[in-house]
């Protein structure tokens, strides 16, 4: 339990300060979940039924396009992530999430989280702040997407994320940033 309630209090540092008698609520649910290097952490066709916390290693959110493995999120270690449409509605999900390296992950289901937020004002602030974090860091992404050059994107994510420069697969940071291999080789060796 000693495990659970400092990863509780991790997540409170990342989102918001939360009382000692609700981290212990919040470290109650907790799951924790071991994975090794391209282990899956949710499936293409599966409900997402947890908001994942990355207490070790990185994930990786991904999909498939036109036979194209598209990377649309990373977790690094002290990061959280989800498939929010899934989550939200518990429906199948398209999004597949890949652990990058050998990872531990504390999942917040959400049975349990539904149950303390109708208890608990804490976790339904806690819960709004995820939520709106979420929704924020995707139009972030997007408008990235839309005004930024491809230098641009990188110079962003290397600013905001810079383990992900330092540990992913360059072919998974391409399809990020949306450019192939060979753009993102030519602009890490400033030739762009």
């Amino acid at each position: 339990m000693e495990e659970h309630i400092r990863v509780a209090k991790q997540i409170a540092s990342i989102i918001m300060p939360l009382s000692q008698s609700t981290t212990e609520q919040l470290a109650g649910i907790l799951v924790r979940k071991g994975l090794g290097k391209g282990d899956l952490y949710l499936r293409k066709g599966q409900v997402s039924e947890y908001i994942g916390y990355v207490d070790k290693g990185m994930i990786r959110q991904f999909y498939y396009k036109n036979h194209k493995d598209i990377t649309e999120h990373f977790a690094p270690n002290g990061d959280m992530f989800f498939c929010i449409e899934s989550f939200l509605q518990q429906k199948p999900t398209c999004l597949m999430a890949e652990a990058l390296e050998p990872s531990v992950i504390y999942g917040i289901p959400y049975s349990g989280l539904e149950e303390l937020i109708s208890q608990n004002r804490e976790i339904e602030s806690l819960y709004r702040k995820m939520l709106e974090g979420s929704l924020i860091v995707s139009q972030q992404k997007a408008d990235s997407w839309k005004f930024e050059t491809a230098h641009e994107r990188y110079n962003r994510l290397q600013r905001e994320q810079p383990e992900v420069i330092k540990r992913a697969p360059l072919s998974h940071i391409a399809s990020y940033l949306l450019m192939t291999p060979e753009s993102l080789s030519r602009i890490r060796a400033g030739l762009l």
